[in-house]
């Protein structure tokens, strides 16, 4: 089995068919669900999100209506599945851990100098540990974008290892910003640096520059955690962020995880959308497919 922490040579990173990538993705999107399996698909999106505030207006109240919703997706339709995990900035996890006391949400906090990442490595832990001892489950890091562009991979793996190192026991999901990589290529280096490093989870996007989330770009990321899984048998989790804001794309993508990873991965231990405007439009979906009756987005609670 690999060593954890060892990447031998950065630079074999696998070279990316582009072409072959958007062809895989070209098949993933024409293809069509039953019925059923397109009910089970939609709750399963459903356990899966992270409902997400990260704003500077955030506030105590906005926080807490949050949590409610997480707890009451929809009430008048019992037995639907919770979202995985609600995610605010660090100040916020005691409020967020102590009004989802008592369920299975998780408390996700966002760390190292969200979303730029532009700070010292000691003020990067620093938020981690303010987030972990606040009572995180877990932890949404910022990979050092701008050492990566300068070949420093040393440093962004070293960095990675050192956040993985202070988040304890809570679960480190590693934030590419694949929007600000490039290429393909940079993105499976990226994913290998921080698979290597120690993620437990890689995650495209702060959800705070376009472009955001891609099946694409996921694709990619899918292949760097199917291929160390190969190489250790150590599963790696895969959060797509970012502009999944509807119901069929939700589907593609778990088609996508499906085919390229299996069963295993379709669970929301291993498996996340950080896309808290999804929720709605899966709701809307899973009405539909229950009732018959269209209902507005606007019918469900938007905080």
């Amino acid at each position: 089995m690999s060593n954890k922490k060892v990447i031998l040579d950065y630079n074999a990173t696998p070279v990316i068919d582009q072409v072959g990538v958007l062809d895989r993705i070209d098949r993933i999107t024409s293809r069509s669900l039953k019925k059923d399996a397109k009910m089970h698909g939609l709750k399963l999106a459903l356990s899966m999100i992270d409902l997400t505030t990260l704003e500077g207006a955030d506030t105590t109240k906005k926080v807490v209506q949050l949590c409610n919703k997480a707890m009451h997706l929809h009430d008048a339709m019992p037995g639907l599945p919770t979202v995985a995990a609600v995610c605010v900035y660090p100040n916020f996890v005691e409020t967020a851990k102590k009004t989802l006391k008592g369920t299975k949400i998780k408390v996700a906090s966002v760390a190292t100098a969200f979303p730029a990442g532009q700070s010292s490595r000691e003020v990067k832990l620093l938020d981690t540990k303010l987030a972990v001892d606040g009572g995180a489950d877990e932890v949404d890091m910022v990979i050092s974008r701008g050492k990566f562009h300068e070949g420093e991979y040393n440093f962004v793996f070293d960095e990675i290892a050192a956040i993985k190192e202070a988040c304890g026991k809570a679960r480190l999901k590693v934030i590419l910003e694949t929007g600000e990589l490039g290429t393909f290529d940079k993105v499976r280096r990226a994913s290998d640096i921080a698979i290597y490093a120690g993620a437990d989870f890689i995650k495209t996007s702060t959800g705070k520059i376009s472009p955001a989330a891609t099946l694409p770009v996921t694709s990619v990321m899918l292949e760097a955690i199917k291929d160390y899984y190969y190489k250790t048998g150590i599963q790696v989790g895969m959060k797509p962020a970012g502009g999944i804001s509807n119901a069929k794309l939700a589907l593609q993508y778990l088609l996508l995880v499906k085919e390229t990873l299996g069963d295993a991965w379709l669970t929301n231990e291993w498996f996340r959308f950080g896309a808290s405007s999804l929720a709605n439009d899966v709701l809307m979906q899973i009405v539909k497919q229950t009732t018959g009756i269209y209902q507005s987005k606007d019918y469900f609670s938007k905080d």
